[in-house]
């Protein structure tokens, strides 16, 4: 007997990412997945909703490789700096926001980006003290590896000029040796073990701001990095039925234990339904290119006496040895690695875990894998690791790469189009909120990789640029297959769950330049519309959509 559907979309043009059967006209949606992916034409009277997409251009949902949804959602509501364009703006953004600053309670934000100031000088606590000394700050750079802190901050912390630089961070310091309020790395822990963790019901509003965000985009599954407190928040919207958006939890690699000793491996449902799962736990090698703390085996150029920073856990052999455990009792695993050292570094240590643990399906990934040395992509491959990339940060970073690590080293920085030619599985995201969660942004950055700053209209190296279809495949089915998804997400195919968006234009048929500014239409996740513009479906109609 043939399953009864509760949703048709007809009369578009679907890209299914499937090599097979690339294009189809309808899809077919019951229960919430894929009942028929057809190419004839094709009604049904019976179905809840018929959606006659009018020939608009259908794809998979975006599935986001990398992001801190939660945080991104708590930064809509916080002081965001990333559009200050210069010490005083940064100066009158703080002291504007203070005026209505509750005394005594932390200020957070962030999203700052020195490199955009005319004077590409680090902030300093001196130029937000005077309007916040009744409160401590905490401001994060854009890339989350250094942050701003003011005296009240530094005092809540007790860092003093005495105070050593802890393994694997920086406190940056004056020419008097006073702390100057810049916190590199594990400098940032020091201050953020004295923030007070958010309450239960201030995180599932965060979670929801990101929800309609994320719906509006098109992503309707985010591999989400985060503690496991908000783990137990997204289990408690998906008890009341409230998501929207498909989670794949990334713990800390330190939370393996909650795993193992529950018996929980990678991939199982972490409550009762499909819109949970427990992806991966994740651990850190080094820092970021911007904060100078990307781990290299070469000085930077603009400083001849830094090489960058292993993290801590690396540098002890806690990080192998925890990530040996780890994987010993299956679970997945995702180690942040952006300077060449430390990608090499981490390669070479997934190649002794796989000598010494059983085989079995790893999915080991490098995320960002920023800067990559010509020996090591054959490494990527015999090992079968997946590159974890975020494209947008690649022309963010173009505007300056090549003046902190060289231009020759430069030339090998986000080796897209090298990683899809050595056949390495490449999985996109967008780091959310350190870049714009709207896949558009990515496609078009891994497409053109034209700078922010106008200067690369042709694309910061060049060579480095893929085609539209591997960048729609990267933030698909290669980020489902990153997370083991690849039999529930990742194309439209029948059995799948029922996620898909619609889009304004063609993404094939239009000129590269312009794929920054392609709109979703119609956000579909599990066989409801999550989101619509009203191009297509009126939000307030029920039932069938008057087709």
């Amino acid at each position: 007997m043939p399953v009864k559907p509760e949703i048709i979309l007809q009369n578009g043009i679907f890209w299914t990412g499937n090599k097979r059967d690339p294009y189809a006209g309808h899809v077919i949606c019951s229960s919430g997945r894929i009942a028929a992916v057809r190419t004839d034409r094709y009604t049904h009277e019976s179905a809840r909703m018929k959606l006659d997409l009018g020939g608009y251009f259908a794809m998979p949902g975006f599935i986001d490789a990398h992001t801190h949804f939660r945080i991104g959602g708590a930064m809509l509501s916080r002081l965001d700096l990333r559009a200050v364009r210069s010490e005083q703006e940064f100066s009158d953004a703080v002291r504007k926001q203070a005026k209505a600053h509750s005394a005594g309670k932390w200020m957070l934000g962030g999203n700052w980006d020195h490199q955009n100031w005319k004077s590409r000088k680090l902030p300093s606590k001196e130029l937000i003290d005077e309007a916040t000394s009744s409160f401590p700050v905490f401001l994060d750079r854009v890339d989350t590896h250094m942050a701003l802190v003011n005296s009240r901050g530094l005092d809540a912390a007790r860092i003093t000029r005495h105070t050593p630089d802890p393994p694997g961070g920086v406190i940056v310091r004056d020419a008097a040796g006073e702390p100057t309020g810049i916190l590199k790395d594990a400098a940032r822990e020091i201050v953020l073990r004295n923030i007070p963790a958010p309450p239960l019901e201030e995180i599932i509003r965060d979670i929801r701001e990101a929800m309609r965000l994320a719906n509006k985009f098109g992503v309707t599954t985010v591999n989400e990095i985060g503690p496991e407190r908000d783990l137990r928040a997204y289990l408690e919207l998906d008890r009341q039925g409230e998501l929207s958006v498909r989670i794949n939890m990334i713990l800390p690699l330190s939370d393996y234990r909650l795993l193992t000793d529950r018996r929980i491996t990678m991939g199982e449902s972490a409550g009762e339904s499909e819109w949970v799962r427990l992806g991966a736990v994740k651990g850190f090698a080094d820092g970021s290119l911007g904060a100078g703390t990307a781990w290299f085996f070469e000085r930077y150029a603009d400083d001849p006496s830094n090489y960058g920073l292993a993290t801590a856990p690396l540098s002890s052999g806690e990080l192998e040895q925890t990530a040996l455990i780890a994987d010993k009792n299956r679970i997945r695993l995702a180690i942040h690695a952006i300077g060449d050292r430390a990608v090499a570094t981490v390669l070479d240590m997934y190649g002794r875990m796989q000598e010494k643990n059983p085989p079995w399906d790893r999915r080991l990934r490098v995320e960002h894998a920023q800067h990559v040395r010509e020996e090591d992509f054959k490494r990527f491959s015999e090992l079968k690791v997946i590159a974890s990339v975020q494209p947008y940060h690649c022309i963010e970073d173009g505007r300056w790469a090549a003046g902190k690590i060289g231009k020759d080293r430069a030339r090998f920085a986000f080796p897209l189009k090298r990683f899809v030619d050595e056949g390495i599985a490449l999985a996109f995201g967008t780091d959310w909120p350190v870049a714009p969660l709207d896949p558009m942004s990515g496609i078009y950055a891994a497409v053109t990789r034209a700078t922010t700053d106008g200067k690369n209209p042709d694309g910061w190296i060049p060579e480095q640029r893929i085609g539209v279809e591997d960048a729609l495949r990267a933030y698909t089915f290669r980020s489902a297959f990153a997370s083991r998804d690849e039999n529930d997400k990742g194309t439209l195919e029948p059995g799948k769950l029922a996620d898909i968006v619609v889009l304004s234009k063609n993404p094939f048929q239009i000129p590269p330049e312009e794929l920054e500014s392609l709109k979703v239409i119609l956000t579909v996740a599990g066989g409801d519309v999550v989101y619509s513009d009203g191009a297509i479906y009126n939000s307030e109609l029920r039932g069938n959509s008057g087709i």
